[in-house]
């Protein structure tokens, strides 16, 4: 054991100590800092789309030269070519050319530049609106009553549960929460998988190429060897999990008084979110990260110098982005989609898949639990497998590929099990 916590510790040193293990824990909340400052500095400096309107009803240029918002304002203007010179000279940002036709409003907006999908969107609902108000007017409807028709129905949602007996009591609804959670926990797990694949295969690929694959073979196993690797990257994973612990516990301590976080924690029940679904979370991107590290450590070993390890990790990257995809995509969309029912007790996809269906509360602890065990199972089941291969592997140099390497190196291993 004594070898296998000198490899565990070299390793673990060595990337924790490294520049880019630092700049790893600062690039997110570097990012969050640019994207804050980025969006006040946006706000307080952004411009108001001044349009101008050329009506045929006098009565709707009139209403629409009151309408203003944050994004735009309207501006009556008497004709096309004052409208057309004005733009010209930039003093306003479009000029939208409004007829009525059989009590239907069709708008034209000529503009140089895109005014954002949004703002377009923002227009066509004021144009329906006036379209909804001359309809009114015409069948003898006040603008109050129309107001009242057009009130958008309240719905909210209730948790429920039944007890033994089949008695329902209502509980306290925090799939938001937890949905946004999940969200966040699946994109910092494809990121930690992507990160920490490439460097656990780059340590291998690494010694690999240089041929001090077999002095070090010739002092301890290739188990040990792969195990001491594979534990001192997964220790570098979790330090930077707990350290973004302990940086969220600080920040909370320090920011929990301010009118913002207390608007966004505004009915969050922090001891129902502290349970079994962010325990439960936690769990499936640990083993997450450990499977994927395996696979990575299986791909690396295969490839005969660190150039090569971009190419050998394909088969992790592309497992990782179909299990993100997933999840984000189809499980925010459709929960209770087959594909997504199935698919979250599939390991290697149900670590990035089954948080989101906790999330949307689409299955049970108890499917949870299933889909958990099989994870672990199938993940130790594939760490034996790749330390048994890993002696033939990293002592296969093959030109054929991945593919020519991964043949080549079970062929070894069955021929050394015959001869044992």
């Amino acid at each position: 054991m004594r070898k296998f916590w000198i490899i565990t510790k070299d390793v673990y040193l060595k990337n924790v100590k490294s520049i880019s293990f630092l700049i790893m824990i600062l690039v997110p909340f570097i990012m969050l800092g640019i994207i804050y400052v980025a969006g006040n500095f946006a706000q307080q400096n952004s411009d108001v789309n001044k349009i101008g309107v050329l009506a045929d009803n006098e009565q709707i240029s009139q209403q629409m030269s009151q309408v203003k918002t944050d994004d735009f304002e309207f501006k009556a203007v008497d004709s096309e070519e004052k409208a057309q010179k004005e733009l010209s000279e930039e003093k306003i940002d479009a000029y939208l050319v409004v007829s009525t036709e059989n009590d239907k409003i069709n708008g034209m907006l000529y503009s140089e530049n895109s005014l954002g999908q949004s703002t377009q969107l923002l227009i066509q609902q004021q144009l329906t609106g006036l379209q909804s108000m001359l309809r009114a007017s015409q069948l003898g409807i006040s603008p109050e009553e129309v107001a009242s028709l057009s009130q958008q129905a309240s719905l909210t949602r209730q948790k429920v549960n039944f007890d033994s007996k089949g008695k329902m009591t209502v509980g306290e609804d925090n799939s938001t929460v937890q949905y946004v959670v999940s969200y966040v926990a699946t994109i910092v797990l494809f990121i930690i998988i992507l990160t920490y694949a490439q460097i656990i295969a780059q340590e291998i690929a690494s010694e690999k190429g240089t041929r001090i694959m077999e002095v070090i073979l010739s002092s301890t196993t290739a188990q040990k060897h792969f195990y001491g690797k594979l534990t001192g990257v997964l220790l570098v994973a979790l330090t930077q999990m707990a350290l973004y612990g302990i940086i969220f516990g600080i920040g909370y301590s320090q920011f929990k008084d301010m009118e913002m976080v207390k608007n966004i924690l505004d009915g969050i029940s922090l001891d129902n979110l502290i349970g079994p679904f962010l325990w439960y979370s936690l769990l499936f991107m640990i083993f997450g990260i450990l499977i994927f590290s395996v696979l990575a450590a299986l791909c690396g070993s295969l490839v005969n110098k660190a150039e090569d390890t971009a190419k050998a990790i394909l088969p992790v990257t592309y497992l990782s982005l179909g299990g993100y995809m997933l999840g984000l995509i189809l499980g925010a969309s459709d929960p209770n989609n087959i594909v997504i029912r199935i698919t979250s007790y599939i390991p290697f996809l149900s670590s990035c898949i089954m948080p989101v269906r906790l999330a949307n509360e689409t299955v049970g602890m108890g499917g949870a639990l299933i889909s958990l065990l099989v994870l672990v199972a199938v993940t130790f089941l594939l760490m034996i497998l790749s330390a048994n291969m890993y002696k033939s592997n990293v002592l296969v140099y093959s030109e054929g590929g991945l593919w020519s390497s991964l043949k080549q190196s079970i062929s070894i291993m069955r021929n050394e099990r015959k001869k044992a």
